[in-house]
């Protein structure tokens, strides 16, 4: 039983002088798309009947087939408090459904609520606390984005070195008034870089967050004058921004990562989700990092990782485990990045680890050592095998990982697939600013 009823809508429709309401739903690619509609319609739109032309989403359906239904999540419904308080403007987010009434198989909530099912019908509660990163850019005299920071602040650091101390503020209390529990905001590592943590909450909320959390961000930097970026790796020879992924599973209440007589704090059903993850995360960051910029993060010297292997605490490993125990038991996967499709990108992080308690896979030994200063030599003798290091290698991957295909769908494989296949394409083709600067005058 949800939150809110149907009735409990229309009530809060009226009651709250909310003259819109945006239908919002996402795209294959981790685009937030939304249709707008008047309080006048609300009585069709939690009765599923707001139609939208899936022919012009990207990956969606064929111009034959394009009719499309949103059917609104009534749980989420929340009041955007930038907009006016006069007329107010309201959200809905929904799953896509076809006109015969089934779910869309293209729609990405339904592929991660597919990987709950599975994960429900073993027993398991799957909860998600992400961290996500982001940069604040000043924006030029008409108003497009910089890679300028303004500022000369580093990790912790707080105004006036910190130029977006205010904006980040707002962004918070804009957050809370959505019903996110915030649990610390500061100023990363990079100089414009910024990291706001809310509660870790049940996978589907956790993604319907991000994507909320995603809008709120450039919404209020460009109410600041200001752009916000999700992009991985703005600027070269700094810090990237990623989303460390915090993972657990829950049984009855209680968290089954946690076993107080194992050395470590950990249930055999922790290790066999690390070896899971392990075992399929070559062709998941295609995924969770779905961009050629990704990659340009995932290098070492800038704490990100770029090498398959796991820890208690060691930040170089790719899976590390946070000191909490007991009910905070959980697992930190440290190579997602912000411009994920969230809900893809849960999918398949939970079908690996569920795929490694299934198995009973056993993780390889943990990593004491800082990986980063290894030698290729001592990472081969401890049999550390290194993340794709390119979007078209993970996309190799991803191909050849029949799980991480099977849990995507068919439609949603290949949409993704041909897009990015595409997108690197472009890519090698494209003359950059690098190479007309080393190659033109000696060549």
């Amino acid at each position: 039983m949800g939150i809110y009823t149907r009735d409990d809508i229309i009530r809060m429709v009226a009651e709250q002088d909310i003259e819109f309401i945006r239908m919002q739903f996402t795209d294959i690619f981790g685009q937030l798309k939304n249709v707008a509609i008047s309080r006048s319609q609300i009585e069709k739109a939690v009765n599923n009947l707001i139609m939208i032309d899936g022919s012009s989403i990207e990956g969606f359906t064929r111009i034959q087939e394009s009719d499309q239904y949103l059917y609104p999540d009534l749980d989420t419904f929340a009041v955007l408090p930038w907009r006016p308080q006069s007329g107010r403007v309201a959200r809905l987010m929904c799953d896509v459904y076809n006109p015969n009434g089934t779910p869309f198989v293209g729609d990405p909530r339904y592929v991660l609520k597919r990987s709950i099912e599975k994960a429900s019908a073993l027993g398991y509660d799957f909860n998600v606390g992400p961290e996500l990163e982001f940069f604040l850019f000043e924006t030029d005299e008409r108003g497009r984005p910089t890679n300028r920071t303004g500022d000369e602040a580093g990790y912790f650091d707080l105004g006036p070195l910190d130029h977006g101390e205010s904006t980040r503020r707002e962004i918070c209390f804009a957050l809370e008034a959505m019903g996110f529990e915030i649990e610390a905001s500061h100023h990363e590592v990079a100089a414009g870089q910024h990291e706001i943590d809310f509660k870790y909450a049940e996978a589907l909320k956790t993604a319907d967050n991000i994507m909320t959390f995603k809008m709120a961000v450039k919404t209020l930097a460009q109410k600041n004058g200001m752009h916000a970026t999700f992009m991985p790796k703005p600027v070269y020879g700094i810090n990237g921004s990623g989303m460390h992924t915090n993972m657990s599973l829950f049984k009855d209440g209680k968290n089954v990562f946690f076993d107080p007589d194992d050395s470590r704090g950990l249930s055999k059903e922790a290790y066999s989700f690390i070896a899971g993850i392990l075992a399929h995360v070559k062709g998941l960051v295609a995924v969770t990092n779905p961009l050629i910029n990704s990659y340009k993060r995932l290098v070492p010297g800038y704490e990100a990782p770029c090498y398959m292997a796991w820890s208690s605490a060691n930040r170089s490993a790719l899976v590390r485990v946070p000191a909490s125990r007991g009910q905070g038991t959980r697992l930190e996967l440290r190579c997602p990045d912000p411009s994920c499709n969230p809900y893809l990108a849960l999918a398949l992080c939970l079908a690996a680890g569920l795929d490694g308690i299934e198995k009973q896979l056993t993780p390889p030994p943990e990593v004491f050592n800082n990986i980063y200063t290894m030698t290729p030599q001592e990472r081969h003798e401890c049999g550390i095998d290194s993340l794709p290091a390119t979007l078209e290698e993970a996309l190799a991957a991803l191909k050849a990982d029949k799980l991480m295909c099977d849990t995507l769908g068919s439609h949603v494989f290949a949409q993704y697939v041909e897009g990015k296949e595409s997108e690197c394409t472009a890519y090698r083709m494209h003359v950059s600013k690098w190479e007309l600067d080393r190659y033109i005058t000696i060549y």
